[in-house]
């Protein structure tokens, strides 16, 4: 496992969340914009452009929004690193600008139409200048994020990465199951 402590997960998936395998929030919500909304409302976040985002950027957002609630407020340096994967890049807002094409193309969908915005999003939010990286892979492949995390804590200034799987599919099937992470051996420098 190398240097990677998980300090913290967050798993958002069929309007639930869980926070270290317990119950964070639950909501009757069936949609991922009305859960997504009651979450936001429930964490009282102050951020007006979450309304404007696509769903895989409000999915990242709130999952970070969680983990960043009980992390020390000095992630806005360039040792903090943001690292995602997922299977179906933005398809769930490729799907909805293909359909803005029929009349006048929207900018404001168009922006989202790359995976990591989300990362942009999480960044602005918090502040955080570190390494930044979205992959595409066919599976959840946690000992790739594991080995790839590592790899910023060996080779670069990292030491905090939030990391792991962000999916919003075509359909808006959506999963969060992504963690805070700490370089041990940093901490101990």
């Amino acid at each position: 496992m190398g240097n990677l402590s998980i300090q913290q997960s967050v798993i958002i998936k069929g309007s639930q969340v869980l926070v270290d395998g317990q119950l964070f929030f639950e909501s009757d919500e069936t949609t991922f914009g009305a859960f997504a909304k009651a979450l936001y409302k429930q964490l009282a976040c102050k951020y007006s452009k979450f309304y404007k985002m696509d769903g895989l950027s409000k999915l990242g957002f709130l999952g970070a929004e969680i983990l960043m609630q009980s992390q020390a407020n000095d992630l806005g340096d360039d040792e903090t690193a943001i690292v995602f994967c997922n299977r179906s890049s933005s398809l769930n807002t490729d799907v909805k600008y293909q359909e803005t094409l029929k009349d006048i193309p929207s900018p404001a969908v168009f922006v989202y139409t790359l995976p990591n915005i989300v990362i942009g999003e999480i960044c602005i939010r918090h502040g955080i200048k570190g390494e930044a990286a979205f992959f595409v892979r066919e599976t959840n492949d946690p000992a790739f994020m594991v080995d790839y995390v590592n790899l910023l804590f060996a080779s670069t200034n990292t030491k905090k990465c939030i990391a792991g799987w962000l999916e919003m599919d075509a359909n808006g099937n959506y999963e969060a199951n992504i963690y805070f992470a700490v370089n041990e051996k940093g901490k101990e420098n």
